[in-house]
């Protein structure tokens, strides 16, 4: 993609962005965090330090990593970013997702640009706390209530939304409930560099400098545009196999 087309965010960038954002997710009660690799755990990282439980503890970190594929061709093999996600790392169903019974769960990412990976990630874990909670011996919680009949409460955390028409839907339309879903930044569909995806930071720097990412006013943020042919589409890179 040429120079021209990207915009750059920095670490001082992203570390503010959290910083500020901290003041509105502390009011949600989150005691969970689920990063979602490689573009959430950095950010998920920096939110930790400026949010606390209720009792003054630290909040956990856990990690899924997804990655998003699209066949080229139907008698073809090749695969490249689109709308098909697979998983690359999960939690663990009969222990850590016993963990999120109850629990207020923030899901962390960078940016939200088509939706299919967070609608992904949400949906799923969804599923999988089902299945955790139908596992669980009798008992009780220390709160005095069935675990079993605990709910579960996802909310989403992202850096940057793209101003764009979205593939996915959030469950319960969670994008709309500004206690569920809080971008830090609303901005065009435009293409961000991220700090850690750079091999050259002091470069990277000079040019968030030259091409920093700008907020849409907030006025202009209710209207979707409808996507083209054309729209940019920016998901975690796929590994390589070797």
């Amino acid at each position: 993609m040429p120079e021209d087309q990207k915009h750059y965010a920095t670490y001082n960038d992203v570390h503010n962005l959290c910083k500020e954002s901290a003041k509105e997710l502390n009011q949600w009660g989150i005691n969970l965090i689920i990063a979602i690799g490689g573009g959430g755990y950095i950010p998920a990282r920096i939110l930790r330090s400026f949010m606390k439980k209720d009792d003054g503890s630290n909040i956990p970190i856990q990690a899924i990593g997804l990655s998003l594929y699209e066949r080229s061709a139907e008698d073809s093999v090749e695969e490249v970013p689109g709308t098909e996600v697979k998983r690359l790392q999960w939690l663990d169903v009969d222990s850590s997702m016993a963990n999120l019974i109850g629990k207020n769960v923030l899901i962390v990412d960078e940016v939200d640009d088509t939706r299919t990976t967070l609608k992904y990630a949400v949906e799923e874990l969804k599923k999988d706390v089902k299945v955790a909670k139908k596992q669980l011996p009798p008992g009780r919680s220390l709160n005095g209530k069935e675990k079993t009949n605990e709910e579960t409460k996802f909310h989403v955390f992202v850096l940057h939304n793209k101003k764009k028409e979205k593939k996915g839907e959030l469950p319960d339309k969670m994008d709309k409930d500004p206690k569920r879903y809080h971008a830090a930044v609303t901005t065009g569909d435009v293409w961000i560099c991220y700090p850690w995806e750079a091999e050259d930071i002091e470069k990277h720097d000079e040019l968030a400098k030259e091409s920093p990412i700008v907020a849409i006013p907030a006025a202009e943020t209710e209207s979707i545009t409808k996507e083209s042919s054309t729209t940019t589409v920016q998901e975690e890179p796929s590994p390589k196999v070797v």
